[in-house]
């Protein structure tokens, strides 16, 4: 799976990002996984299956998903802030599914 984390500059989703990657891993998942700023995510869009969107930016979601013709989500709050990588996995696997 390959996941593009979009939020406002793409570095609280870097941390995200590195925690997900461990996880995943865990679990035995493939993935490969971005996070990118708002000024960024249409230049990279292209290499993804599905996009999630940081809370900060999720007044963006229906822009994003529109310019990407990809599954668009916003992870949610609670789930972001604490890097709850079993939620966000689901969510993901959701998002794929629609792919």
């Amino acid at each position: 799976m390959k996941i593009l984390l979009v939020c406002a500059g793409g570095m609280s989703t870097s941390i995200l990002m590195k925690k997900m990657e461990t996880y995943w891993k865990e679990k035995g998942h493939a993935l490969d996984i971005k996070a990118v700023g708002l000024s960024e995510y249409q230049d990279v869009y292209q290499k993804y299956d599905i996009v999630m969107v940081g809370p900060q930016v999720s007044y963006r979601l229906k822009e994003i998903k529109e310019n990407t013709g990809l599954p668009t989500a916003a992870i949610p709050s609670f789930d972001y802030a604490i890097a709850n990588s079993p939620n966000i996995m689901k969510l993901a696997d959701k998002l794929y599914a629609e792919k």
